[in-house]
């Protein structure tokens, strides 16, 4: 069954977003997929799980489907098994019947892959809610974006506090408590606003052990990680006398650690911790034709410009792209057009 056609769609980019007809939209559901992008990190993960624990208390049939497995470190996330890896022998009946998928921080709709088709096959109402910027044209029936959320977790718990009646409930903050902790680099990152720490003192009412959840996934590491991630620092490369950083990672890397894709997250904010360096540039071998780039910023200078003018977007200070292209072709391009950007900011500083 799909949504009343009276519902009008709903598009909040970057404006003040009116929940109550969020609300509406959702309410009218009964089944409800929740999605996030490819290799998930702790926001997409938190906001899904989030938004879950109250649906299914509302008494929505929802299920979580993800186009990757969960990582291990969120295993704490997953005690009831309610993350699903996607498979459509297994879930194309049940998704043919969805009334409304929601996806969260997925900055670009096609990285939620192969779940894409399907969705497009049963024309069914999609939902976005992120803290990433989208174009006005967007392929969502509705979309909600608020680039000021230090995480999608933070727009998800402003969304249940108006939704309910009664407090948020302990498994829903868990999530949002790790959306919001990974996101905001543990609290660390100038996104840290005044709600962070809000959602972080209501995980702490819940009795919630924010120590535990941080040593699961910052503390969890495997001997591959391990390994991957000092073969990845020997690739550093300082340029303008050590204010850009770039690195690389590629598939032989990978291999030779024994590690997997899901090993590099996190590691293109580790060489922005260099001193003196201001911006970092990881470039990723995703195969012999395309890379995935990461730039991070301690915030100084931006940095989404830079991924724009290379197919790609994001925050100020943490942005990326998908660039077309083998490794050598890729290295070349995104480390001159980040070294003339960078120089013109500094320049322009001085001034």
């Amino acid at each position: 069954m799909k949504l009343l056609g009276s519902i009008n769609n709903l598009n909040y980019n970057n404006v003040p977003i009116n929940w109550p007809e969020v609300n509406n939209v959702i309410k009218s559901a009964n089944r409800i997929m929740l999605t996030t992008h490819e290799n998930p990190d702790g926001d997409g993960l938190g906001s899904e799980c989030g938004i879950f624990h109250h649906l299914k208390e509302i008494g929505k049939d929802v299920r979580i489907i993800n186009y990757s497995e969960i990582p291990a470190e969120y295993d704490y996330l997953n005690k009831e098994n309610i993350f699903e890896s996607y498979n459509i022998d297994l879930h194309e009946t049940w998704i043919e019947k969805v009334d409304l998928v929601i996806i969260f921080d997925v900055g670009d709709y096609v990285r939620i892959r192969t779940i894409k088709d399907v969705i497009e096959k049963h024309n069914i109402t999609t939902m976005n809610i992120d803290h990433h910027p989208h174009p006005d044209e967007h392929p969502f029936t509705h979309n909600l974006v608020d680039l000021s959320a230090a995480a999608t977790g933070c727009m998800v718990y402003d969304y249940l506090l108006y939704a309910r009646d009664k407090p948020i409930n302990k498994k829903s903050i868990e999530g949002i408590y790790t959306a919001v902790m990974t996101d905001t680099g543990c609290f660390r990152y100038s996104n840290t606003d005044k709600k962070c720490h809000e959602i972080a003192i209501e995980t702490l009412n819940n009795q919630i052990e924010t120590h535990s959840i941080y040593q699961g996934i910052y503390e969890n590491s495997t001997k591959a990680k391990m390994e991957l991630m000092g073969i990845f620092l020997s690739t550093v490369r300082y340029e303008l006398e050590g204010t850009f950083a770039w690195s690389v990672i590629t598939q032989e890397m990978i291999s030779k650690a024994n590690a997997n894709k899901s090993d590099v997250e996190g590691f293109s904010d580790m060489v922005r911790t260099i001193r003196g360096v201001e911006v970092s540039l990881m470039i990723f071998e995703q195969s012999s034709t395309k890379c995935r780039i990461n730039f991070r910023s301690k915030g100084k200078f931006s940095v989404n410009d830079i991924a724009k003018s290379l197919g790609g977007g994001g925050h100020a200070y943490a942005a990326g792209a998908q660039v077309d292209g083998n490794l050598d072709s890729v290295i070349k391009t995104t480390v001159s057009n980040s070294i003339k950007s960078i120089s013109t900011k500094i320049r322009d500083a001085a001034i």
